[in-house]
């Protein structure tokens, strides 16, 4: 069998230093925002080049709680608009729902997947405050068009980079492209924890304080109260943890990249569309990170089934669009069609920096054989 993703092996080469720093948060008697989160606080932003980072539980509680932030700042109010890409993962959606805002759909480039930015200014309106751009599978949106779109229309740029942990945009990384960045740590992203966790990266000193507060039932003072905040910190122990991961972040992403463009040169199935054209140089792409290769093909259930059948392990990332999600009824008779599109037909091969040479060039020959 060759596995989609084997968090176990992924894991097991920081297992020593992982162990050490668990016995030193046990021994620190210290478990709820002590030096462990302050420590990974502060080397995540060093990573990212920002100024603050601040560890919360989720990632999408990262989003909500930005979006939170920016209304306590008096830059939203409820019923504002944010657009945010039809075809991302739900969280990205709702994030914006769930701190009282409307989510406004559009449509994404089918080639990349990414916020077809030249569709997104036909959406903006006097409600319009913001634009969140989702570097989905692990690759950069265009963030010099999207931060002129914001700048012409005074909007605010929440990055969701939940999937890019360590992905490069013209000597910049992910987190510091916009005015926020929000990043989920979920155990199968490059950059995993143990369990969940999230942060979030801004150089806007006034909305990181906020969050500060808002993490923490709205407190900066224990028993005194200045928000109506919630309960998302980053724990201790997953602090650690990341601190452990993140010295071989940039190794690893490097390593996904190599089996990308094995892939690229190798797979010749015309039943199959490729991220990326034959030649194209993906290993020195340092704006993808390759948390996911998806590939498309129209007959994505025989494809599904002829992988398992030949012990190839895949997911689907992801199979229904958020506007027919039942969550999101009153858009269910909504059209999208390239979101739709890629939603059928979209697949997910074995990408992760554990992932042997002979399985994945084995994963080739049977994916080269497939007859649709």
């Amino acid at each position: 069998m060759i596995q989609f993703l084997d968090l176990k092996e992924i894991n097991q080469r920081h297992k020593v230093q992982m162990m050490k720093a668990f016995e030193e948060v046990l021994d620190s008697g210290w478990y709820i925002l002590g030096d462990s989160v302050r420590k990974f606080e502060h080397e995540f932003a060093l990573y990212c080049g920002t100024n603050h980072c601040i560890g919360v539980a989720n990632g999408l509680d990262a989003l909500i709680l930005i979006i939170e932030g920016y209304k306590e700042l008096g830059f939203f109010k409820t019923g504002d608009e944010i657009l945010v890409p039809s075809n991302t993962y739900i969280a990205s959606i709702l994030a914006i729902t769930k701190a009282g805002l409307k989510p406004v759909l559009v449509e994404p480039a089918i080639e990349s997947y990414l916020l077809d930015v030249s569709l997104a200014e036909q959406h903006i309106s006097s409600r319009t405050k913001a634009i969140m751009p989702v570097h989905l599978y692990g690759q950069v949106c265009s963030m010099d068009e999207i931060n002129r779109l914001a700048e012409k229309y005074h909007l605010k740029v929440i990055e969701d980079s939940a999937q890019s942990q360590g992905a490069v945009y013209k000597g910049k990384k992910c987190g510091s492209l916009g005015d926020a960045s929000a990043f989920s740590f979920y155990p199968g992203k490059n950059l995993g924890a143990l369990g969940d966790a999230g942060a979030i990266t801004t150089d806007d000193e006034e909305l990181a304080t906020v969050i500060r507060a808002y993490r923490n039932y709205g407190s900066h003072k224990k028993y005194e109260n200045i928000y109506l905040g919630i309960n998302s910190r980053l724990d201790e122990l997953q602090a650690a943890f990341l601190s452990v991961k993140l010295k071989t972040l940039d190794e690893e992403n490097q390593r996904r990249r190599q089996i990308a463009q094995f892939y690229i040169d190798n797979l010749a199935n015309p039943a199959l569309f490729l991220p990326f054209a034959k030649g194209t140089g993906v290993e020195n792409l340092l704006s993808h990170i390759f948390h996911v290769f998806a590939v498309r093909t129209l007959d994505r259930e025989g494809f599904k089934k002829y992988l398992d059948a030949s012990g190839v392990q895949t997911v689907i990332h992801y199979p229904i669009p958020p506007h027919k999600q039942k969550a999101y009824k009153g858009w269910n008779n909504l059209s999208f069609p390239i979101s739709e599109k890629i939603h059928q037909e979209v697949i997910s091969m074995p990408m992760s920096r554990v992932l042997a040479p002979g399985d994945y060039k084995k994963l080739v020959e049977i994916v080269n054989g497939f007859k649709p």
